[in-house]
C-alpha cells in the first residue's frame, strides 16, 4: 500500500502480519496477494483498520469521507476514541461490543447501522483477526459504507408498495361494490343495466391483472431473471397489428403513419415482449400527444468495439406537447408519470428492460412534429447455430 502525505508506512503503509494468518499483506509491500501497489484510498467503502492494542493504524479516504472525521483525528488513536460509534439506542457501540475481550470465538460483526455524533448513520461491519481460532485479536478490520444507497432502495420499495396499494383499491372497490349490488338487487336491475357492471367488473379485473403482470415484469428485470424467447418477428406487421388495434377501439385511421423502410434484416427477438414495448409505446402516443402518431421502422447499424452489427430500429413520435427537457432523463425511470396523472407509471421502465434485455438501446427526444419522440434499436439476435 502506497504511503499518502498525511501519513507514515506504519500508520497507511505496510500493515504488520499476523501471525499464523495467511490473509495477511506482506512486511515490506503491504499489498493483497496478486494485487501489489493497491492502496487503501483504491478501496470504495470505507477501511478502517486497529492494531492490536486497538489503535487506528489505517483511516483511508473513503472512510474520512464517509464519516466526516479527519483522517489526522483518527490515525494513532484509540478505536473508541477515533470512531465514536453508538447503536440506535445510544449505548457505546466498542464498549458493547468488546471485540478484544469477550468470547474468542467470534470472527467479526454483520453489518448494522450505527450512529457517529451528531445523529449522522453509517452501516458497519467488522472482522477480528485472530492469530489462530482462539487467540487474542491481533487486528480489527472495519468496513464502513454510507446509507444513502440503502435509503433510496427503502424509499423505492415503500413508493412502490404506495402505488400497488392505491392501484388495487380503485378496482378492487368497484369490483366488489358491483358484484355485492348485483348479488343482493339482480332481479331489479334490466339486462342493459346488468350488461353495464359487468363491462365495469371486466375492465377493473383487467386492470388489476395489467399490475400484477407489471409487478411480475418489475421483480424479473431487477432480478436479471428476465426470459427472452427468441424467435423471428416481423416488427411490421407487429406494427401494423397495433395500429389496427387502436382503430378498432374507435381511433381515426388517419391518426397513424406508418413507415417501414424494405429490407429489414432478419430480426429473432422475443415476440411477446416486442408486443409490450410496442403497445405501451403508441398507447402513450395516443393517450398523451396530439395530432398525427408517427411510427417508422428501418434498418440501422450498432456500433460495437471491434464490429458493427445489423439491427432494426423503431420510431414512435407524435405532435403534443413533449417532454420537457428536464423530465427527460427521468422518462425510463418508475414511477415517471409526467404531467398527466394515470397509470403506474411503470411502464416505460419495463419497456427500458425489455430492450436492453434484448442488447438494445431506447432514448427519448423531440420528434419533428415537437412532440414526444421514442428510438429503440434491437440487435438482429440470431442464435449461434445459424449465425
Amino acid at each position: 500500500m502506497t504511503v499518502g502525505a498525511s501519513g507514515s508506512a506504519a500508520v497507511r503503509g505496510a500493515l504488520p502480519p499476523v501471525p499464523g494468518d495467511e490473509r495477511a499483506p506482506g512486511p515490506a509491500t503491504g499489498h493483497l496477494d496478486g494485487l501489489p501497489g493497491l492502496d487503501p484510498d483504491d478501496l470504495p467503502d470505507g477501511l478502517i483498520v486497529a492494531d492490536e492494542t486497538g489503535r487506528v493504524v489505517c483511516f483511508n479516504a473513503a472512510a474520512a469521507r464517509i464519516t466526516a472525521i479527519p483522517r489526522s483525528d483518527a490515525l494513532g488513536h484509540p478505536l473508541e476514541r477515533a470512531l465514536p460509534l453508538e447503536d440506535l439506542k445510544g449505548r457505546r457501540w466498542w464498549a458493547l461490543t468488546d471485540p478484544y475481550g469477550g468470547l474468542a470465538t467470534r470472527v467479526g460483526q454483520p453489518e448494522r447501522n450505527l450512529l457517529l455524533p451528531g445523529g449522522r448513520e453509517v452501516l458497519v461491519s467488522a472482522r477480528y483477526v485472530r492469530a489462530h481460532p482462539t487467540g487474542p485479536v491481533r487486528r480489527l478490520v472495519i468496513c464502513v459504507r454510507g446509507t444513502e444507497a440503502r435509503r433510496r432502495t427503502e424509499l423505492s420499495h415503500a413508493e412502490l408498495i404506495a402505488t400497488v396499494a392505491h392501484e388495487l383499491r380503485s378496482p378492487l372497490t368497484s369490483v366488489k361494490g358491483f358484484t355485492a349490488t348485483l348479488l343482493a338487487k339482480w332481479e331489479r336491475f334490466t339486462d342493459d343495466q346488468k350488461r353495464l357492471m359487468l363491462e365495469t367488473v371486466d375492465a377493473d379485473a383487467n386492470r388489476v391483472t395489467r399490475l400484477i403482470a407489471e409487478l411480475l415484469d418489475i421483480s424479473r428485470i431487477d432480478s436479471g431473471r428476465l426470459e427472452l424467447r427468441r424467435q423471428p418477428v416481423d416488427v411490421g406487421t407487429a406494427v401494423a397489428r397495433h395500429v389496427q388495434s387502436h382503430t378498432a377501439s374507435g381511433q381515426s385511421p388517419d391518426r397513424f403513419l406508418v413507415r417501414i423502410q424494405q429490407p429489414l434484416p432478419d430480426l429473432w427477438a422475443d415476440p411477446d415482449k416486442i408486443d409490450q414495448v410496442l403497445g405501451n409505446l403508441l398507447e402513450n402516443a395516443v393517450r398523451h400527444g396530439e395530432g398525427t402518431v408517427t411510427i417508422e421502422v428501418a434498418p440501422a447499424e450498432i456500433q460495437h468495439a471491434a464490429r458493427t452489427e445489423k439491427g432494426t430500429a423503431v420510431t414512435v413520435c407524435d405532435e403534443g406537447p413533449g417532454i420537457p427537457e428536464e423530465s427527460m432523463s427521468r422518462v425510463f425511470t418508475r414511477f415517471w408519470r409526467g404531467s398527466k396523472r394515470g397509470g403506474t407509471g411503470l411502464g416505460l421502465y419495463i419497456v427500458k428492460g425489455i430492450v436492453e434485455a434484448h442488447g438494445g438501446t431506447i432514448t427519448v427526444g423531440r420528434g419533428p412534429g415537437g412532440g414526444a419522440e421514442f428510438r429503440f434499436i434491437l440487435p438482429v439476435g440470431t442464435p449461434a447455430h445459424l449465425s
